[in-house]
């Protein structure tokens, strides 16, 4: 299993180290190898680019996938890196899924796995975001999943990869279960035990539509329809709470990890890029956001240690790319 999280710093390991429990962050860097010192050298640090470069092994001059968004001097337009016109949405009526990884020049470890065991292996890549979906599952996943907001908020891919939904999807999308998050967002912990990060209430952070302050409570609800209904979950750490609880719903009803063929579940964590970009790496938001993944990240392992075993899977997790301070604080 691969785990990227959309913007993390290293130092919120370290800064966040005491608030965190046993089970998410500490078990890794605990019981596992922590590599203070990886680097790849290239520039800018964006997602497409750092999915790609992830899962390679390479540098986006040999990969391919040079930014988010670039200007393709052959086709004379600005192309997006997941973008393909060549391929339809599956789940949604919209363009959302009309995505592929075919801008993507090199094969990934999960293409490796697909090859090294003639396509018996199962590769699933979940996450909000489509290019955190469609560049770690390779040219060869089984599946690649994310999330459309909305007023729907289903899981969907493209046709890419299938031509519909598998059953289970079709009916994890029909249960709603993404509904319980439409709530109020309140600290997981008493916002003034947050003390690696600044005041609440600062000139430095942005807002939702709707809002006079940045400041929590965030009244999801009331912020509901003027900020894209189930798309303003992407800026909360509930983003991350629903991508951990369909991922798991795929290994569940994929049955990975239970043959003798390796399986590989990609899962990108993209709220933590949604949520640092809206309030910035110094805010009570942000630190949050990683206390409430920290506990996503226990329940996965744990979910795992019961369906797959103890032992028997190997996890890595690392970052796509940081973040600085806002510059005017």
């Amino acid at each position: 299993m691969g785990i990227v999280v959309d913007q993390m710093r290293y130092d919120y390991l370290t800064r966040f180290w005491n608030q965190y429990g046993e089970g998410g962050f500490k078990r890794l860097v605990n019981d596992g190898f922590n590599c203070k010192n990886n680097h790849f050298n290239y520039a800018p640090t964006v997602t497409g680019a750092g999915h790609a470069s992830v899962y390679t092994g390479t540098t986006p001059s040999v990969h391919g996938i040079i930014g988010n968004d670039w200007y393709d001097k052959y086709a004379d337009e600005s192309v997006y890196c997941a973008g393909d016109p060549n391929y339809n949405s599956v789940g949604t009526s919209s363009d959302a899924g009309k995505m592929s990884p075919h801008r993507m020049q090199t094969t990934t470890i999960t293409d490796q796995v697909r090859l090294h065991t003639q396509m018996r292996g199962k590769v699933i890549a979940v996450a909000i975001k489509d290019r955190g979906a469609v560049l770690p599952g390779g040219h060869t996943a089984n599946a690649a999943y994310w999330f459309d907001g909305g007023a729907e908020g289903n899981w969907i891919t493209s046709s890419y990869y299938m031509n519909e939904l598998p059953k289970w999807v079709i009916d994890f999308n029909a249960q709603k279960s993404v509904a319980k998050y439409k709530k109020q967002w309140t600290t997981l912990k008493d916002i003034n035990s947050y003390l690696e990060s600044g005041p609440d209430n600062n000139n430095y952070e942005g807002l939702f539509e709707g809002q006079s302050t940045p400041t929590f409570p965030h009244d999801l609800v009331g912020l509901w329809d003027n900020n894209g209904k189930y798309s303003i979950l992407k800026s909360t750490p509930f983003g991350n709470s629903l991508t951990t609880d369909f991922a798991l719903e795929a290994v569940d009803k994929e049955s990975l990890g239970t043959d003798i063929y390796t399986d590989f579940l990609a899962i990108s964590f993209s709220s933590t890029d949604y949520v640092g970009h809206k309030w910035g790496v110094n805010s009570k938001e942000v630190e949050d956001t990683y206390l409430r993944l920290d506990q996503d990240l226990k329940r996965l392992f744990e979910t795992l240690d019961k369906k797959v075993g103890t032992g028997e899977y190997t996890v890595f997790l690392t970052a796509d790319h940081a973040a600085i301070n806002v510059p005017a604080f």
